[in-house]
């Protein structure tokens, strides 16, 4: 299978998810987006399910291998908490910006995405759960603890309009209060 052409699909599944949502779009859409007849979209994807399937994958891959970056730098804690929230929060914006029928992609309670969406949560978790096991929390709460109050602050940001420009300002608020060690705020 060309991966290329898995990617044209997964493109083109896209647009027409942006258009029409995931139970009006078909598999003639998806064909008829990427300019090739349904019979040659099947030798990539098993139908639309599967095609909507691998695209949620696609995307939230794209969202956690970001937020494994930004654990992995060599930044202060804070900083690499904050750039593992900002993963999480920059795919819900982009796909709250795309369409309202985008968000479908992020629903843990749909039944095509929500394992996909369980699974991605409890990997930025766990990431989160290990920075701040290398930080050290603040006396009387646990690393799994602060990464729960990370993860509940993000998903409140998600739904406000200035999100994305509030991360910053409530991440250092909320680490003041988490972290062990104090950080520089100013930066």
């Amino acid at each position: 299978m060309s991966a290329d052409r898995l990617e044209e699909v997964l493109d083109a599944t896209y647009d027409c998810l942006t258009r029409y949502g995931v139970r009006r779009t078909t598999m003639d859409d998806i064909a008829t987006t990427m300019g090739v007849s349904r019979s040659a979209v099947y030798q990539y994807v098993r139908g639309k399910d599967d095609a909507c399937r691998r695209l949620a994958a696609r995307l939230h891959d794209q969202a956690l291998e970001r937020a494994r970056r930004a654990a992995a730098e060599e930044l202060p804690h804070a900083e690499r908490v904050q750039g593992v929230l900002a993963a999480k929060l920059g795919l819900v914006l982009e796909l709250n910006g795309a369409s309202p029928h985008t968000t479908e992609l992020i629903d843990h309670k749909a039944r095509l995405f929500g394992g996909i969406c369980t699974a991605f949560t409890g990997d930025l978790r766990r990431l989160l759960i290990g920075l701040f096991r290398e930080a050290g929390t603040t006396v009387g709460v646990e690393p799994a603890e602060a990464a729960d109050i990370c993860l509940a602050l993000v998903t409140g940001l998600e739904s406000v309009t200035d999100g994305e420009r509030l991360l910053r300002p409530a991440t250092q608020a909320l680490l003041a209060g988490l972290l062990s060690t104090p950080f520089d705020a100013g930066r």
